[in-house]
Parts: structure tokens; C-alpha cells; sequence
């Protein structure tokens, strides 16, 4: 797939989808929507806890998304709908490929979601993918750090749905522009990094004192 072949109207569609799962079969609180920027890119960076993390944030986002999305998904029978929705293919045997792509919708002004972690685990996000760093340094968007909590617990498989009408909470926090004025290559890598993980763990901590729903171990 070609960044041309990503459908930009798929979200018109999958975002009132994502918008009736979250609140109408889940009971999802959202809050900090006013963090999205009403036009313009931005790249929302997720902690990434279950299996459907990126369904519940593209319908809590108040505008439509393009989420990178691990091929798997793509080759899997419901493959169709990661296409028709305007999602972003990971191969992760080729994974710049995938960052060129959501370069571009960047560049167009998009939103684009990435999970920085890069696969299910705590959430703690203590671990950031150079690939956030990247795609942040490149397009210049503002990175809004995003908490999904609710969608497995301690306990739960890592392949866990949750159940009907299940408390989830998506928490958009402030904008972070990165700052790595001075420095090149590497060194503006690991800069991003730091900064990144930094205020993502921080942000998701906050939520989950402030609402009571604790990370998966």
C-alpha cells in the first residue's frame, strides 16, 4: 500500500462508528478533547494496554484519525474495514515505509495515532519506539499525550474485549511540541524520546490515581 492508497474518507464513517462503541455499548468517559486542535496535524500518542485501544480512541477523538495498525490486522478477515476505515499498515519487516505514510498524512494536515510502546503491555509507557520521535521532529505537529485506561485489567488476557457497557476512560492531555533546537540525528532522537516517554508515563499516571482505574500487570 502506498500513502496515495490510504483512504483520507475512511474516518467519516469509522469515527461515528468508534463514537457509538465507545458510549453506547461501552460506557466511556472522554476528557480533554479541547487539546485537539480543531484543524491542523496532530499525533496523538496512546498508551496501548488491549486489543481494542485503537477503536476506542479513534471514536473518542473529536475528528477523524488514520491509527498505524500492524499488518496482521490488514491480512486478518476484518482486514477490509483497516482499509476501507483509512487506517495505516505496519509491517514491521518495513516499518519506515508505515512512518513515510503517516508522514504524509501529517503533512496534509491530519491527525495520525501511533502506540509509542509499539505492542500491548502495562501501559506504563517506559519504553518509546524511535518512530514517535521521528514522526514528531518531522511534521512539527503537536504530540497530545493520551491515557486509554479500562480496557484490560489486572488479570485480564492480553487479548481481553471488554465487556458491554465496561467503564473505559480516554483522557487527552496538554499539546507537547518538541523541542530539539541544536541538535541533529541521534542526539535529536533521543531528546524526542525522553521527552515523549516522559510526559506520556507522567500523563497516564495522573489519570489513573485521579480515577481509580489501575494498569493491567
Amino acid at each position: 500500500m502506498t500513502a496515495h492508497q490510504i483512504r483520507r474518507g475512511g474516518p467519516r464513517w469509522s469515527r461515528p462508528i468508534g463514537w457509538m462503541m465507545d458510549h453506547l455499548w461501552w460506557n466511556t468517559t472522554v476528557v480533554g478533547t479541547h487539546h485537539i486542535p480543531a484543524f491542523g496535524a496532530a499525533l496523538i500518542a496512546a498508551n496501548h494496554v488491549g486489543i481494542m485501544d485503537g477503536p476506542v480512541v479513534h471514536g473518542a477523538l473529536p475528528r477523524g484519525s488514520h491509527f498505524m495498525v500492524k499488518q496482521e490486522f490488514f491480512d486478518s478477515p476484518l482486514g477490509f474495514l483497516m482499509r476501507w476505515s483509512g487506517q495505516i499498515p505496519v509491517d514491521r519487516q518495513a516499518g519506515s515505509a508505515s512512518l513515510r505514510h503517516a508522514l504524509t498524512l501529517l503533512n496534509e494536515g491530519r491527525v495520525v495515532g501511533i502506540f509509542p510502546e509499539g505492542t500491548r503491555g502495562r501501559g506504563t509507557v517506559q519504553t518509546v519506539h524511535p518512530g514517535v520521535a521521528w514522526l514528531a521532529i518531522r511534521s512539527g505537529a503537536p504530540l497530545i499525550p493520551t491515557a486509554v485506561l479500562g480496557t484490560r485489567k489486572r488479570g485480564d488476557q492480553r487479548s481481553h474485549i471488554p465487556k458491554f457497557r465496561a467503564k473505559l476512560h480516554v483522557e487527552f492531555g496538554p499539546p507537547l511540541l518538541i523541542d530539539t533546537e541544536g541538535l541533529k540525528g541521534r542526539a535529536a532522537t533521543q531528546r524526542a524520546i525522553s521527552e515523549i516517554s516522559a510526559t506520556l508515563s507522567a500523563h497516564i499516571a495522573a489519570v489513573s490515581k485521579r480515577t481509580g482505574i489501575a494498569l493491567p500487570n
